[in-house]
C-alpha cells in the first residue's frame, strides 16, 4: 500500500466516529422533533413518554401549572379531542447544553381546520431537558402564544 493511500485510510478511520455520532445538541433537536411528531400524531402516551416523571408543564392554553404526572397527562388529554387536521410544526430553535441539562428555546405553530376554517396558533416555547440514562427527557416546559 503506498503512502498516499495509507494517509487517506488513516484519516477516514480517525474521522469515522465524527461522521457517525450525533452530539448532544443534535440529540436534543431530535428529542424536540419527536415531541412535535408525537403532538401531530395525537397520541397522548407518545407525548408523555418524552417527559421526565418530575416534569412541570406551563401550557399555552392552560390557566394553571401542571406539576405532577397526573396533571401533565390531564393537560395533554386534549389531544384525544383535536380534529384529524391538528398538527404541530417546529420553527426556529436555540439549543444550549450544560452537562446533563439542556435548554431549547424556540417557536412552534399549531394548526387545525374547524368548521371549514383554518386556525393557526403560533407560539413560543422553552423546553428544559435532563439526560437520564442517555435519553433527553423534558423536565420543564413553558409555552405561550406569540404576540400578534
Amino acid at each position: 500500500m503506498n503512502q498516499s493511500v495509507r494517509r487517506v485510510v488513516s484519516l477516514l478511520i480517525l474521522a469515522f466516529p465524527l461522521l457517525t455520532s450525533a452530539g448532544p445538541k443534535e440529540d436534543v433537536a431530535a428529542a424536540t422533533q419527536a415531541w412535535i411528531d408525537a403532538m401531530t400524531s395525537h397520541d397522548v402516551e407518545r407525548v408523555l413518554a418524552l417527559y421526565d416523571s418530575e416534569a412541570v408543564v406551563w401550557g399555552t392554553r392552560s390557566p394553571k401549572l401542571a406539576d405532577s404526572p397526573e396533571a401533565v397527562r390531564g393537560y395533554f388529554n386534549v389531544l384525544r379531542t383535536v380534529p384529524p387536521s391538528y398538527k404541530a410544526v417546529l420553527g426556529e430553535q436555540r439549543i444550549r447544553i450544560y452537562g446533563d441539562v439542556a435548554i431549547n428555546t424556540g417557536t412552534y405553530t399549531f394548526s387545525e381546520v374547524r368548521d371549514g376554517k383554518d386556525i393557526v396558533r403560533p407560539a413560543r416555547y422553552s423546553f428544559f431537558y435532563r439526560n437520564r440514562g442517555g435519553r433527553w427527557l423534558i423536565v420543564d416546559h413553558h409555552s405561550s402564544a406569540s404576540p400578534q
